[in-house]
């Protein structure tokens, strides 16, 4: 089931992306680290209502964000369709020990399909340069790479933009 994460869940979630980040150093990714994802960007996402969780067997395992607000580190992007009624996807994490399971397909499904039916035009994300892994599952989905953009406190290394066109 995935629905609305709720307060009081936040540390479970944020548990689950700092077990995602660890694991990602083990394969040298440092796409996520001590600065991101924080616990105060998950307590803004739920109070907004845009932070969904993926409950199997009545146990958190995965997280998602879709938001209709624009990062400013977007602005610079060239996107296919014009800004206003785009949803962006931010911090998608399942559980490492739930991972390649078609878990991670089930909350980008639900997420492509909750902007479809709100109307949008097109869902925008970002992943990491030097995560290959996540590339090639956003370009499976339909995504165009577009380009790139960086977070100084997260890397030295660019992150690619994507959009997906309905």
């Amino acid at each position: 089931m995935i629905r609305k994460a709720k307060t009081t869940e936040i540390e479970e979630i944020v548990a689950i992306t700092r077990a995602c980040a660890a694991k990602m150093l083990t394969e040298n990714i440092f796409q996520w680290n001590e600065h991101y994802p924080t616990k105060a960007a998950s307590q803004k996402d739920t109070k907004r209502g845009e932070l969904y969780v993926l409950v199997i067997s009545g146990n958190i395992i995965g997280s998602i964000v879709l938001s209709t607000l624009k990062d400013e580190e977007y602005n610079t992007v060239t996107w296919l369709t014009e800004d206003g009624n785009n949803y962006y996807i931010h911090r998608l994490a399942i559980h490492p020990k739930h991972q390649h399971k078609g878990y991670a397909k089930r909350l980008m499904d639900f997420a492509e399909q909750r902007a479809k039916d709100s109307g949008a035009v097109s869902v925008r994300l970002d992943t990491f340069s030097q995560n290959k892994r996540n590339q090639k599952f956003y370009k499976a989905r339909g995504y165009q790479k577009l380009s790139s953009i960086y977070f100084p406190k997260q890397s030295e290394h660019p992150f690619y933009c994507y959009e997906l066109v309905f």
